[in-house]
């Protein structure tokens, strides 16, 4: 018997609505709608944190039945100032959400996150769960102490070599060490160095996405941590996110009513399974999709097979 046909991504669309938010005497930010503007709302939330959307991320809903809005979180894409860290914290972005949910008359929607778009969508949900619909994970992180060890200590286990690469340059090997040896350089006033840096820590990042990482560091994705996603993700990851230690696992019971699906795969070293594994057993109205031969990107094909179905799957049952 053949294997089932995987699902691919919906064509490419445009969208019909593009605008600007100003959340604070600092932000402003952008985000754009596309799909059926009568069709059942969803907000996608980037990864990084410090990523931004790009047009391929509207492809994962149905055009005809989803109204798709996408947001440039603080400092990230298009929103302004570009790269700025002042009230750049989990809980800023939370109230932006509810600020444009606002803005756009919606009273509920899907929230859809991945990566760190998945901490941000269960931080959100634990906030405003009157205000989700369901919601979507991929590869997802509670964003604990030990997901930290794990990123910048532990996972060196597997990558020795490129590791090795981090310490020669940092002097350091232990997490707090890694952390501050990189941000003391992706902050310094010195181009060269901020590039130096920018760029082991985009290496550092792909080669637990996938099982056959491709680095290239003049590629559009390296280039991009250079622009500032480094120094993002570092400000948060120096500060555990600006949540308590456990705390998103802690305060699953405030949406543990509300539908959802998590897409995991087995080999995810960025995010690793166990993180999705204990979200999923707090929470008894999700379904944990284990994808058995991938890791961490969102065009893997088990990956993106299965975000596709949960979208379609909560957009039939709106009718």
């Amino acid at each position: 018997m053949n294997p089932p046909e995987r699902r691919g991504l919906y064509p490419e669309i445009e969208p019909y609505d593009r605008g600007r938010l100003k959340v604070s005497d600092i932000h402003e930010l952008s985000y754009e709608q596309a799909g059926n503007p009568s069709g059942r709302p969803v907000i996608f939330l980037h990864g990084g944190p410090g990523g931004g959307i790009v047009p391929v991320y509207r492809r994962v809903f149905d055009p005809q039945r989803y109204r798709i809005v996408l947001l440039d979180q603080r400092g990230c894409g298009q929103s302004t100032p570009k790269n700025e860290l002042r009230d750049n914290t989990t809980w800023h972005i939370v109230s932006d959400l509810e600020v444009l949910r606002e803005r756009l008359g919606i009273s509920a929607w899907q929230v859809f996150g991945g990566s760190w778009g998945s901490t941000l969508a269960l931080a959100y949900a634990q906030k405003h769960p009157e205000r989700v619909l369901e919601i979507i994970l991929r590869g997802a992180t509670p964003w604990r102490e030990t997901d930290m060890d794990w990123e910048f200590e532990h996972a060196s286990v597997v990558w020795p070599d490129v590791w090795d690469k981090v310490v020669k340059l940092l002097g350091v090997s232990d997490r707090r060490g890694v952390l501050e040896g990189f941000w003391a350089r992706l902050s310094s006033e010195d181009e060269a160095v901020r590039r130096e840096a920018a760029l082991m820590w985009a290496q550092w990042e792909v080669v637990k996405c996938s099982l056959v990482p491709d680095w290239n560091p003049a590629s559009e994705w390296a280039l991009s941590y250079v622009d500032g996603l480094a120094l993002i993700e570092c400000h948060y990851c120096r500060n555990g996110a600006f949540l308590d230690d456990g705390q998103l696992l802690d305060e699953m019971p405030k949406m543990a009513r509300i539908p959802g699906v998590i897409v995991q795969g087995r080999y995810d070293m960025c995010t690793p399974m166990g993180g999705a594994w204990e979200i999923a057993r707090l929470w008894p109205a999700a379904e944990l999709r284990i994808v058995a031969d991938e890791g961490h990107l969102f065009l893997e094909p088990g990956i993106l097979h299965e975000m596709i179905c949960a979208t379609d799957r909560f957009c039939a049952k709106s009718g």
